[in-house]
């Protein structure tokens, strides 16, 4: 999870703080103090944490939450706000041009995901906008990096413009927006050269570009998991191209977060969005008050449900519905939930956006065996038909030729049709409560 570290720190420190009925400067002191140990180990740049726990410490002995009837938690929420703030406030989405196509020039230094966060940029103009993004391969130098934009480009069912890497990268950005305008492409992205360090001729290259494109936006892609190489990378970036946006990649890894505490506040330039994981669709914009709600063991309720949105099919889930009225529910639409569920991401991470999920013994830190549940798709797919349909059918014998099938045990099999059974029985029983609520019975909303 990212800023896990910091997330535990933080966490700990505003517990103590949660319940007191008086708060007084000591307890506030005492609070900063951990705080600003848990920002400065999270490598967060120094001065950012020096002015972030002025402005918490200014603001948490004021008057208005020290008289509060419940100043730990009005503590908590200027540290919430705080941090939001430090992170940029509010989402910053993409300027889009008034005369298409819109360009976004993407940058970065070689081994940040620049290529590959190009495509997953593409990947979700065109699936949550309705965009039609070209991909240029303006990066000639890199070995491979032309045909690993093409390789993206066939996964993705998308246009990737190249002329080789014999012409100058300025030529194939004016081509390439020839072509763009001829096609009616509204999104072009130009995948740009990186180096392993800064240079004075990658600035110029990219200057020049940046001159013939008049890109619309200039995105810097940078590895969070570099921490505060990442901030001076987007420092030296923003000086000299004038940026207009960061990307950071890795966000899922074992970081510490350091880079997306610091860059706004060092550079003055918005994190617009992350990357959190290999997958093309791990990708997502930047919302700096969820990020804070995360950190701080909030929950993320919000990007939960977009997860849920962009992978539940509502006719589906409709369909579902009514066979969990009429207790019709089989194995086959258990199966099919489960995949749903698992396309919104890593387990354990869609439990971390649970708000006091932290809370709950056992829960916090809980690492989701994703065997265990290939093992119960396993189990199924060995089922029959007619097995599916009516498990009630299969006995002793069945049981082992299933446990066989799916490289599994006769215990886990006999789990899974008892777990299964558990839950039409608890499907039966809200049904009736609600076939009860004409007569005064419980109401339930989705019923």
């Amino acid at each position: 999870m990212a800023f896990e570290g910091l997330a535990d720190r933080l966490q700990g420190t505003i517990a103590k703080i949660r319940g007191k009925g008086k708060v007084n400067e000591a307890d506030v002191k005492e609070m900063m103090r951990e705080v600003r140990l848990a920002l400065l180990e999270a490598d967060v740049n120094f001065k950012v944490v020096k002015d972030f726990v002025k402005k918490v410490s200014e603001r948490s002995v004021g008057q208005e939450v020290m008289k509060s009837l419940t100043p730990g938690q009005q503590v908590i929420k200027v540290v919430q706000e705080e941090l939001t703030a430090l992170m940029g406030g509010e989402q910053s989405k993409i300027a889009v041009s008034t005369r298409p196509p819109t360009v976004i020039m993407m940058v970065g230094l070689q081994g940040a995901g620049k290529t590959t966060t190009t495509g997953k940029l593409a990947n979700l103009l065109r699936k949550k906008h309705n965009r039609k993004p070209l991909l240029v391969a303006a990066d000639i130098y890199r070995p491979a990096a032309i045909q690993q934009l093409e390789t993206l480009g066939k996964q993705l069912g998308m246009p990737v413009f190249s002329l080789g890497d014999q012409v100058s990268p300025v030529e194939i950005a004016r081509k390439a927006l020839e072509h763009a305008k001829q096609e009616h492409h509204d999104y072009v992205l130009i995948d740009t050269a990186g180096r392993l360090h800064i240079d004075e001729t990658l600035m110029d290259e990219l200057a020049q570009v940046k001159e013939l494109s008049k890109p619309d936006e200039i995105f810097l892609v940078v590895d969070a998991m570099t921490g505060q190489d990442a901030v001076n990378v987007a420092k030296s970036f923003n000086e000299q191209l004038g940026l207009t946006g960061v990307v950071l990649t890795k966000l899922d890894g074992d970081t510490r977060g350091g880079a997306a505490l610091s860059i706004r506040a060092v550079t003055d330039t918005p994190i617009k969005f992350v990357g959190l994981g290999e997958k093309l669709d791990a990708f997502e914009p930047f919302h700096p008050e969820r990020m804070a709600s995360r950190i701080l063991g909030m929950g993320d309720v919000l990007t939960l449900i977009e997860k849920a949105q962009a992978n539940v099919d509502t006719e589906k889930a409709k369909e579902l519905e009514q066979k969990m009225r009429t207790a019709s529910f089989t194995f086959d639409d258990f199966l099919e939930q489960l995949g749903q569920v698992r396309n919104m991401g890593p387990l354990d991470e869609l439990l971390n956006m649970m708000p006091g999920a932290n809370k709950i013994k056992g829960l916090k830190n809980v690492q989701v065996d994703e065997k265990q549940i290939g093992h119960v798709e396993a189990i199924i797919r060995s089922m029959t038909k007619e097995e599916k349909l009516h498990p009630e059918t299969i006995n002793a014998s069945r049981r082992k030729r299933i446990a066989r099938g799916s490289g599994t045990s006769v215990q886990e099999v006999n789990r899974l049709l008892k777990q299964f059974e558990d839950m039409k029985k608890m499907m039966k029983q809200m049904t009736s409560m609600s076939k009860g609520k004409k007569k005064g019975g419980l109401k339930f909303p989705f019923m």
